[in-house]
């Protein structure tokens, strides 16, 4: 059921394949809005419940007008459907949210599934040359040099044109810059990765950008039991490149957790 959820000064748009079971939550990428996660969904069957939503100024919610944080975002996403506890699946910036939220309320989280994730409290994950080169192209009105530069960088996997990826880049891109000085910082958890205590599954790609890849690695590697899948043909678009992989993950993840 597609609605719309009341965030703090504001909305998002949301879907619930209802029910009251444990969900999954599908938390999408800074890269693409949710989307991203079509491939993935017809491989989730046996999966009794599954959540969706795009973050503000993403796909279908509007830009935000106020101050707001992603985790704060997810927990009125979770409060509006009555869920206590969820198996978070996140992507790239979802990854960072679901961490996020694993770590500032444990007992919300049955377990994690990251893919090429973000995390707050890395160094060297934001390179300033690069956004200031999409600044520039942005500025100057460049949209297909911005999806250019952009599969350049997370879409090394993809085979030119490479429509699936540039499309779902092209409508993230208003995103960036309607969100900016809006979303607030989140509190740092990398250090606190091994306070984490619940199944975690965490997808890699190796043919994502090597500080990614390096992240990724100590991410794995600090947070206690986490299995690490290291794919061959994946970049920074794994629900693209290899959604079976992907909902196999999230499958045996969700047996494990609830």
């Amino acid at each position: 059921m597609e609605t719309t959820v009341r965030v703090d000064g504001g909305e998002v748009w949301a879907d619930d394949t209802g029910g009251d079971a444990v969900p999954v939550v599908l938390l999408h990428p800074g890269v693409g809005d949710t989307r991203v996660w079509d491939p993935v969904l017809p491989g989730l069957g046996g999966v009794p419940r599954v959540i969706r939503y795009d973050a503000r100024g993403y796909g279908r919610s509007p830009a935000p007008t106020v101050s707001y944080s992603q985790v704060g975002d997810l927990e009125a996403v979770l409060d509006h459907f009555g869920v206590r506890r969820a198996v978070l699946a996140g992507s790239s910036m979802g990854g960072q949210t679901a961490l996020g939220l694993a770590l500032a309320d444990p007992g919300r989280v049955a377990g994690l599934g990251l893919f090429a994730p973000g995390v707050s409290g890395y160094p060297g994950l934001e390179v300033p040359e690069v956004t200031e080169q999409i600044g520039k192209l942005a500025t100057a009105g460049d949209m297909d040099g911005v999806v250019a530069l952009g599969l350049r960088l997370w879409g090394a996997a993809g085979t030119p044109p490479d429509r699936a990826a540039a499309d779902v880049l092209r409508a993230a891109i208003p995103a960036w810059f309607t969100t900016y000085g809006k979303e607030t910082e989140d509190t740092p958890v990398f250090d606190r990765l091994g306070e984490l205590n619940l199944p975690c599954t965490l997808l890699l790609g190796e043919r994502d950008q090597p500080q990614v890849v390096r992240c990724n690695e100590e991410m794995a590697a600090r947070i206690p039991g986490c299995h690490l899948v290291r794919h061959p043909d994946c970049d920074h678009f794994p629900t693209l490149r290899a959604p079976d992989a992907v909902a196999e993950i999230i499958k045996e993840l969700y047996a494990k957790a609830v």
